[in-house]
């Protein structure tokens, strides 16, 4: 992005302070407007780029197109036995559990054969936690590869897909903490992994969260994980992101953003309502700052914005402080003796690859995965290579045979990544 662009996206930025400060609807309704669809994308990991090819096409005929991807795109729809957790506040977190199919012996489905062979995996649990303004369909293919093979968890951090409003935050105002989500994360366990090994998933803000929950229950990663993948996250100093911003640009949003973001959720409704008016330019800046190749399936694409879009912009402005305090590296020593898969995009702008190049040096005996010509959210951009890694990681973790392998299964564009390790 040019620097004047990042002034722009600056100016738009302090329109919107100034007309928190002033208080005058017409203010809000012309700052919020923009200012809702870039600053709380931003919030969101999708910031303040606009794709142009969206602006040569009629608003019409991207209308349409959006409806007809919302009825026909596949993603998102698997859904498993739900269940329901409560966290220590009393907010209510939804979950869905995908059983592993029984051991047919010979007759063992194509699936199963193909990314494990014929021997039925051990009793393990995997237990995905999603990202920051996603929701746990977020792993759709993944959980498409893994269906029936081994038996999953996915579930919705609180406030986010069908989990319920966080309770502290609603009732009593406490600021989200990624502590509190570490014990959300316990809490869901405690419901629909009583017993058992498990293997912890996490992307972005999900991984953050596997983090905070080893830091508080040491001794539940030490007795129970035997295995855990960090996707596109990151241990700390998430406040020196420059979100692919020259220093001007990033330095004017540092400084205006918290102010604003809080400013924008007591606005929510109004926001909501310039968010929905600025449909392509939220489009634009999502793909940009989701993906990075220019051969994603349009219909993932979509995806990726109703997932966001359903975000509303008070949870946005809630959740956006808890990363600048993020900082779990010493967490991170939990992990040292299981298998372990850090793997991230390397064009990823919103939790740059280089997070995860310290994770890798904090824990040397993982697996450390760069994917080229992938952004924020690969696990949808190329998800082959994430399963393959997970397929890999599970064999590791001795809870399938060895030698299984993933190829080519739930590819979104035209050209297979290759994934390249430490």
């Amino acid at each position: 992005m040019s620097e004047s662009s990042a002034e722009a996206v600056a100016d738009v930025v302090a329109s919107a302070a100034a007309a928190s400060a002033a208080g005058a609807a017409g203010g809000w309704r012309r700052a919020t407007g923009i200012a809702g669809a870039a600053i709380g994308v931003l919030a969101a990991g999708a910031a303040a780029g606009v794709a142009v090819e969206r602006m040569t096409v009629g608003r019409g005929m991207r209308r349409k197109a959006r409806l007809a991807l919302d009825s026909a795109g596949p993603y998102g729809t698997l859904r498993g036995t739900s269940g329901k957790a409560h966290a220590d506040d009393g907010t209510e977190l939804y979950y869905e559990v995908d059983e592993a199919e029984p051991d047919t012996g010979p007759n063992v489905s194509p699936r199963r054969r193909r990314l494990f062979g014929r021997k039925a995996p051990a009793p393990v649990t995997v237990v995905f936690s999603h990202g920051y303004c996603l929701n746990q369909d977020s792993w759709h293919f993944q959980r498409a590869a893994l269906r029936g093979v081994v038996r999953t968890v996915h579930w919705d951090q609180r406030s986010h897909g069908r989990s319920g409003r966080g309770v502290a935050q609603t009732r009593d105002r406490v600021p989200v903490t990624i502590d509190q989500l570490g014990r959300d994360l316990k809490a869901v366990l405690d419901a629909a992994v009583p017993e058992g090994p498990i293997v912890l998933v996490g992307h972005s803000m999900g991984g953050m969260t596997i983090m905070a929950l080893a830091a508080q229950y040491p001794e539940l990663i030490r007795d129970r994980v035997v295995a855990t993948a960090f996707v596109g996250t990151s241990s700390g100093r998430l406040g020196e992101v420059n979100f692919g911003l020259p220093v001007a640009g990033v330095n004017a949003v540092r400084r205006i953003l918290p102010g604003v973001l809080k400013a924008l959720g007591q606005q929510a409704e109004l926001v909501e309502k310039g968010r929905r008016a600025t449909a392509d330019l939220f489009a634009g800046i999502i793909k940009r700052y989701s993906f990075a190749g220019r051969d994603v399936d349009p219909a993932v694409e979509r995806f990726a914005e109703r997932m966001i879009e359903s975000t509303p912009i008070d949870v946005v402005a809630e959740f956006y402080p808890a990363f600048s305090d993020h900082d779990k590296t010493e967490a991170l020593d939990c992990f040292r003796d299981m298998p372990v898969l850090v793997l991230a995009g390397v064009q990823d702008l919103v939790t740059p690859s280089e997070h995860s190049e310290v994770i890798g040096d904090l824990l040397p005996e993982c697996e450390l995965v760069l994917v080229p010509d992938a952004g924020h959210l690969v696990m949808l951009e190329h998800p082959e290579a994430v399963t393959d890694r997970l397929a890999d990681l599970l064999t590791r973790a001795g809870a399938v045979p060895a030698g299984a392998t993933v190829s080519g299964y739930g590819t979104t564009g035209s050209t297979s990544s290759t994934a390249g390790p430490r």
